[in-house]
């Protein structure tokens, strides 16, 4: 595997720091430079680019079209994967040293691998032009946690970044699979510039090549020293490009000792800690840095766990979005109206939309906040000895941010 820099002078408070992310993002978004890391399933890639977009070609005679053409509602999700690439001029091979120092950052051991499940996931969109058409499929286990916090960053582009005539929840719906792949290319690039400070980004691409033998200290998985096949990884590539972006030393700096590594085993399956959830939203494991898409968390069982606390920096992100851990399950909370954390009177009585990457999941969960009901007051508070009075975990999660409030679920029918 190859690691290949993307640099750009500037800082994130200078004029050409928008410019240079936009950059990165057009190229993300070509993908003829970076197509090496994610390729989309069903599309082909033209040669006729405006400012870095992509062209739609056509897959089976169902074809996205150009912007202003005609929807295709029977256009197939976006998927994207790596194919097999060549180091490209500019390319830094990873070394046996890097490698076994990205392993212990990762799982604290070199001799440790990703589990099946992380080598096949990638990035798969629900259909277009449906009510889940900004969505992200996800698998069970350790992975989702990672696909969640990107589709954070994926609502923030297509409700508040991008110009559309839609609005609210129109503007996540009505999206085509263009539009899809775009709004991931965004995600993605904002993820890698903020963990590169501002200044810089790291992408590893996939190579034929064996760059190093694995030692007996050094585990081979058949993918970080090499790549032969087509298999997805495209969550494990985004993964090393965080990294790598941010810097391994920076990434230990930022632990502070207080996280040994960024993945842990638990329940047959290699799952998230908050620090690494923290990298992907903010560009780095440190706690104290505020984030354009918040966190929140509550389990059942979260004292014993010994976890770190969800401080408010978190909890007051930019933006109105928060990647939610639940019972060690993850979601995306999110209100439409951009204007909703600038003004306090706004959370008396408010909306919030839900969404956990479960496949049987069919629409936006649509919850109604009252912060001002008193229920707390009125006995309906979570009572563990009695599970029939039970409030719904997600319930539990929204009163770590709103204390007291009501919940209303319109018609849905309460999970998680």
């Amino acid at each position: 595997m190859d690691e290949q820099g993307a640099g750009h002078p500037g800082h994130p408070g200078h004029p050409g720091a928008q410019a240079a992310l936009d950059e990165i993002c057009n190229k993300i978004s070509d993908l003829n430079k970076w197509r090496e890391i994610f390729r989309f399933r069903g599309l082909e890639i033209t040669t006729t680019t405006h400012q870095g977009r992509p062209g739609c070609g056509t897959d089976g005679g169902h074809g996205a079209g150009g912007a202003g053409g005609t929807p295709q509602p029977r256009c197939p999700p976006a998927v994207l994967r790596p194919p097999p690439a060549s180091p490209s001029r500019g390319s830094q091979p990873l070394s046996l040293g890097m490698a076994m120092a990205l392993r212990k950052v990762l799982f604290g051991d070199a001799s440790r691998i990703f589990s099946h499940d992380w080598a096949q996931a990638h990035f798969r969109f629900r259909e277009p032009h449906s009510d889940l058409a900004y969505a992200l499929e996800a698998d069970k286990g350790g992975t989702r946690a990672i696909l969640m916090a990107v589709q954070g960053n994926i609502i923030k582009y297509l409700l508040f970044v991008r110009n559309t005539e839609y609005t609210h929840l129109e503007r996540l719906c009505k999206i085509s699979q263009k539009e899809q792949g775009e709004a991931l290319a965004a995600a993605l690039a904002d993820s890698l510039w903020a963990a590169g400070e501002g200044r810089e980004a790291t992408v590893c691409l996939i190579s034929a090549a064996t760059h190093f033998v694995p030692t007996t200290d050094y585990k081979a998985d058949n993918f970080t020293e090499r790549f032969k096949s087509e298999g997805s990884k495209g969550l494990i590539l985004f993964l090393y490009s965080l990294l790598f972006s941010r810097t391994l030393e920076r990434v230990q700096n930022d632990l502070g000792g207080t996280t040994p590594h960024l993945l842990e085993s638990g329940c047959g399956n290699v799952i998230c800690t908050q620090a690494l959830l923290q990298v992907v939203l903010a560009g780095s494991a440190c706690p104290s840095r505020r984030c354009e898409v918040g966190f929140l968390r509550w389990s059942r069982e979260e004292a014993g766990h010994h976890l770190p606390p969800v401080g408010s920096v978190l909890k007051t992100p930019k933006f109105p979005i928060w990647l939610c851990s639940i019972n060690g399950m993850h979601g995306v909370l999110f209100s439409t109206n951009r204007l909703f954390l600038s003004d306090w009177k706004m959370e008396h009585v408010f909306h919030l939309y839900f969404y956990n990457g479960q496949r049987g999941q069919t629409r936006t969960a649509h919850l109604t906040v009252d912060t001002h009901s008193h229920h707390w007051e009125e006995g309906c508070c979570e009572d563990t000895s009695s599970p029939g009075k039970r409030s719904p975990s997600l319930e539990m999660a929204i009163r770590t941010r709103w204390p007291g409030a009501s919940v209303s679920w319109n018609g849905t029918d309460p999970f998680f």
